[in-house]
């Protein structure tokens, strides 16, 4: 059977999408038309050159997403996944900051080094795995969740200076002018004619690395141009109106099941589909809830369940390694010597935070013991908040690595503090109160999201690349939909931007006590779970063996961790990888007994949390950095560091 040159289903697809867009965009339009001249200027410069934005940005990154996958053969593969759109925020904001000059050579190309740079970081940390494809996302995501966080460092702490960057940046599709438009389109244009000069070389990648060089192929400059291509495409949009997740990824894959099945097809048709898609995304929401909702936030919510979708469809890899590993480099000191010496130094920490800081001048300075007398109702309840989240976080974390059996699994990764960042939200917002209140929500958001992930990983045997990705997706879902819940105006949910960033600067004694005592409380029910936390990293036969309800035993602990990330995410936000550090030190340290590792890593999650919390205050002084981002940015290296091993 002859395969058709235009498949049917891609073209319905296609135009079925860019109809529906066209037809909204003329409900809208006509009555403008008819109008007086204000509405026309309205429309012939606002609304037409959104419509256009919409359709060049829809097709360059379908037409990148295309190009990424057949390079890193990998159906997975988008700009927003690699890193792209978070390493442009990033070159953007620091470029404002600190070389202004560089922006006169014009935004595309601050925008393209950043991304450039962060493609580089994501293949390097996959170069290890020979580029397989769960490496190769898992990195990009773990990237974006990194350069991300040191984005949202900057905003906060130069927010005058990058308003309006932030604004821009937020991938909403609001124009003023054609000049954006038209200054796109020749860009475009010689990529798009690029990319079709290198469908031939491009498609014999089908043929593996072995059949390439046979024709005489010259594979590293064949890949290299099709990266370059992909890339560019991808910084050019967000240069242009900032990251627009999952359009890459959703356009190619549904192109390729709509009939595309040669490279050619797919680009062609996957830059159609990608156009359709976002333009009608976009209608809709002007439609629907006006212009204030950026289109990244929505393509992001919906692109989530079709990267799970994909990711049941790949091969699980390897499984799941034990999360009682200990290191191979050098022999672990006893559990009982380790908790000791962490436990002398908890005071020598708490003392750090509480008794150094800065002077109004900026030099350094330590409090006196009547000056410690009066600065006690401002650092305590901090430090001791500090100390009961980072506690809970850690707790959490060697909860949820246990009952997965994956040493990479962790309340931040795994999506679980997005879910109970949701819930804080819809609890405010059906009018709840009180961090008491509100941890019920939370935990309920959280729990949600952990029982998804365990489902999905049974069905995967819990392979670690599986869960991390499903988790960052779940993640990217729930972040979506806070997104559009705080883009909405209710001014009770802009209320918890500071929770959110993870800020503890406007704690008092009183909600100390009440943080000091859930976590007291949830932390003593740990041990009495200490045999199952034994148990489970043996896996379901050998749980069952022994005598363990299984059912029941994840229930109980799926429970439990949801609790201890909820009161936890109520004060440092929903990113900290507090829950990723702890743990796996203390399992490195020598802890490698349920109880043992309970201990290590409550003390280990608290000082962590409470040193992030002194720097927040010191790094940038007089103003303070929250603790939840600051602890994001010391254990982004870490995670970078423990991928790059893996």
């Amino acid at each position: 059977m002859v395969e058709p040159r235009i498949p049917p289903r891609a073209a319905l697809l296609a135009g079925g999408t860019l109809g529906a867009a066209l037809l909204l965009f003329l409900l809208t339009a006509w009555p403008l038309a008819q109008g007086n001249a204000l509405q026309r200027i309205l429309l012939l410069h606002a609304m037409a050159p959104r419509l256009g934005m919409a359709v060049l940005c829809g097709a360059a990154l379908g037409l990148s997403g295309a190009v990424f996958q057949q390079v890193l053969r990998n159906p997975l593969a988008e700009p927003g996944t690699l890193g792209v759109f978070a390493g442009a925020r990033l070159a953007l904001a620091a470029a404002t900051l600190w070389a202004p000059a560089l922006l006169g050579l014009g935004t595309e190309m601050v925008a393209l080094a950043g991304a450039i740079l962060a493609v580089l970081l994501v293949l390097a940390l996959a170069a290890r795995s020979g580029f397989a494809p769960l490496a190769v996302i898992l990195g990009g995501l773990v990237v974006t969740l990194c350069l991300d966080a040191g984005n949202k460092a900057l905003m906060l702490l130069h927010l005058e200076a990058l308003s309006d960057l932030f604004v821009s940046q937020s991938g909403g599709l609001s124009q003023n002018n054609w000049q954006p438009a038209l200054s796109l389109l020749p860009r475009l244009g010689l990529l798009a004619l690029l990319a079709a000069l290198l469908c031939r070389p491009l498609a014999v990648l089908d043929l593996e690395a072995t059949g390439a060089r046979a024709i005489g192929l010259p594979l590293p400059l064949v890949r290299a141009l099709g990266l370059g291509v992909a890339v560019l495409l991808g910084a050019f949009v967000a240069a242009a109106v900032g990251g627009i997740g999952f359009i890459g990824l959703a356009s190619a894959a549904l192109a390729r099941l709509c009939g595309a099945r040669r490279l050619g097809q797919r680009m062609l048709w996957g830059a159609l589909v990608g156009a359709g898609m976002l333009t009608l995304v976009d209608q809709l929401l002007l439609h629907l809830a006006g212009p204030q909702i950026p289109a990244g936030s929505v393509t992001a919510l919906l692109g989530a369940p079709l990267l799970l979708w994909l990711l049941r469809r790949m091969r699980p890899g390897q499984p799941a390694p034990p999360a009682t590993e200990a290191s191979a480099h050098r022999p672990p000191m006893s559990a009982r010597r380790l908790f000791l010496l962490l436990l002398a130094a908890m005071p020598a920490i708490l003392l750090l935070a509480f008794l150094l800081g800065r002077a109004p001048d900026g030099g350094w300075h330590c409090a006196s013991a009547t000056e410690a007398f009066s600065l006690l109702p401002w650092r305590a309840p901090r430090i001791l908040a500090a100390l009961a989240a980072g506690s809970m976080l850690g707790v959490a974390g060697m909860i949820i690595q246990r009952l997965t059996g994956n040493a990479m699994a962790s309340p931040e990764l795994l999506g679980v503090s997005a879910g109970a960042a949701l819930g804080l939200i819809l609890g405010v917002l059906l009018g709840l109160s009180g961090r008491v209140a509100l941890t019920l929500p939370a935990t309920i958001g959280g729990g949600l999201v952990l029982l998804v992930m365990l489902a999905l990983g049974r069905r995967s045997g819990f392979a670690p690349g599986h869960m991390l990705l499903a988790g960052v997706a779940l993640s990217t879902a729930a972040g979506s939909l806070t997104a559009v819940l705080l883009a909405g105006g209710d001014p009770r949910a802009a209320l918890l931007l500071n929770w959110l960033a993870g800020s503890t600067y406007a704690l008092d004694g009183r909600d100390a006590a009440i943080v000091c005592g859930t976590a007291a409380a949830l932390l003593a029910v740990v041990p009495l779970a200490a045999r199952w936390l034994g148990i489970l990293p043996l896996g379901p036969a050998v749980s069952t063996g022994l005598g363990l309800n299984l059912p029941g035993a994840r229930l109980g602990l799926l429970a439990l961790a949801s609790a201890l990330t909820a009161a936890a995410t109520l004060l440092v936000g929903p990113l900290s990888f507090v829950g990723l550090v702890a743990p796996h030190l203390a399992r490195r340290l020598g802890a490698r007994g349920a109880l043992a590792q309970y201990g290590a890593t409550a003390l280990l999650g608290g000082g962590i949390m409470v040193l992030a919390d002194w720097l927040g205050r010191m790094v940038a002084f007089p103003w303070q950095v929250p603790a939840g981002l600051m602890a994001t940015l010391l254990g982004s290296a870490y995670v970078l560091w423990l991928m790059s091993r893996r």
